[in-house]
């Protein structure tokens, strides 16, 4: 390709409309893959503390010990965070003399699902605008494309001999239009299938550590209730 028929000389060549639809996708995708490596390390993030905490919590450490060593840290997320609220909610409830362990493990439950709740939705972050910019970009792009033939065989139309080299530069930047849209769209989709399927393992893992430590809340409400019959 010589430098008259370069990409940038035909960008700047390109009517307004094409140049604006072409400038919206590079936006689109310098922002794409901003979000891609912040959302890459947050969930990278997110799975090292799950193996760490599950580590320490099976290790067989004192619940009161743990509970009260995380509290002291001001950034919990993950499991920390949804067993901090969990147990939270169970000290505050067994200090209710009327509290049933069937009540007592029904709200521990839900203050773990709340938790959960919020921390499945930071990680969700941004993949809502990855999951839009693949699936929009290429129709975009071919927008582009289709209003830069068209302004192309209207400028031909009005001339009396049309050549190929007359009307080579019109379709060459419109068809930059869609190149751009699928460079665009293509590692949006492929980062968010990816980190959609990160997300849902994750999640997978908090519910199974709510059901695992929900059990054990629930053994201990029994054992705790049997102590004071006994007595």
């Amino acid at each position: 390709m010589n430098s008259e028929m370069s990409v940038l000389y035909l960008f700047l060549e390109a009517s307004f409309v094409v140049k604006f639809i072409m400038l919206l996708l590079i936006a689109a995708s310098i922002v794409s893959w901003t979000y891609i490596f912040q959302r890459g390390a947050a969930l990278r993030k997110a799975t090292n503390e799950v193996k760490e905490f599950e580590e320490l919590f099976w290790s067989g450490a004192d619940l009161n010990k743990l509970y009260a060593d995380l509290t002291q840290k001001d950034d919990l997320s993950g499991c920390a965070l949804i067993f901090c609220s969990g147990f939270k909610e169970y000290v505050r409830m067994r200090k209710t003399a009327s509290s049933s362990p069937e009540s007592i493990n029904e709200g521990t439950y839900r203050a773990m699902r709340v938790a959960m709740s919020r921390q499945v939705d930071d990680l969700e972050q941004r993949l809502p605008f990855l999951a839009t910019v693949g699936s929009i970009s290429p129709y975009i792009g071919l927008l582009g494309t289709v209003w830069g033939i068209m302004t192309a065989f209207i400028a031909l139309g009005q001339v009396r001999q049309a050549t190929l080299q007359m009307v080579a530069p019109g379709i060459a930047e419109a068809l930059i239009a869609t190149a751009i849209g699928l460079f665009a769209a293509i590692p949006a989709v492929i980062a968010y299938n990816r980190f959609s399927s990160k997300v849902e393992k994750i999640e997978n893992t908090y519910g199974n550590f709510m059901e695992e430590f929900s059990a054990i809340l629930h053994r201990q409400s029994l054992a705790s209730k049997s102590e004071v019959a006994e007595k």
